[in-house]
């Protein structure tokens, strides 16, 4: 068995590197989709720089990637396969050794794994984050409470242990790597959806 889980955990990860925002600046535009804006190989800064239409297949892109993984390991490896496949999509995309290692914040693909794993979490959380970006138009603010929810609704529907572990890694993850969003959401400098982006 764990034999297994290291070969599904290195496939995941490199799948984790196929970033769709990446590809979808370079082959539309010709250029790196992390020099211009934040910096960040996401959805929405792909919205930012190339508009709604390329920022819904950057999303749909490393969102089914994290679908692919968790039906992956699951096939490999049962729930402990399924598991350890989500979480290193999540950080193949977050740090992507294709990629330098400067990827995503790996939200899409979080979602993406867990729509595999509990469809049910995900249709209670989005809804938030969509009335959150609605009324604030901060995403960041949307994914950060969404990841901060995450785990304690898996805590409150009284989900598996594991499955309530791996929700928490998840979410530190995504919080970590929403550090510097956090920092600007508190000084009030946080960009909004529809503000320009500049070159970096």
């Amino acid at each position: 068995m764990s034999s297994k889980i290291i070969i599904i955990s290195i496939i995941a990860y490199f799948l984790g590197n196929v970033s769709a925002s990446y590809l979808i600046a370079k082959l539309t535009k010709g250029i790196d989709i992390r020099k211009y804006g934040s910096g960040n190989a996401g959805a929405t800064n792909v919205m930012r720089t190339l508009g709604t239409k390329a920022a819904i297949l950057a999303f749909l892109g490393d969102a089914i990637k994290g679908v692919i993984a968790v039906i992956l390991g699951n096939m490999v490896a049962g729930e402990v396969g399924q598991i350890a496949a989500g979480i290193f999509v999540v950080i193949g995309h977050n740090w992507p050794v294709l990629l330098g290692f400067k990827g995503g914040k790996g939200i899409a693909t979080t979602i993406g794994v867990m729509t595999a794993i509990n469809p049910f979490i995900v249709a209670a959380i989005v809804p938030i984050g969509i009335i959150i970006i609605i009324i604030t138009k901060y995403v960041s603010l949307a994914s950060i409470t969404g990841m901060i929810i995450f785990p304690i609704f898996m805590l409150i529907t009284r989900q598996p242990t594991k499955l309530i572990i791996f929700s928490f890694i998840l979410s530190v993850m995504a919080l970590y790597r929403h550090k510097s969003n956090i920092k600007k959401l508190i000084q009030g400098t946080e960009s909004k959806i529809g503000e320009k982006v500049s070159k970096l």
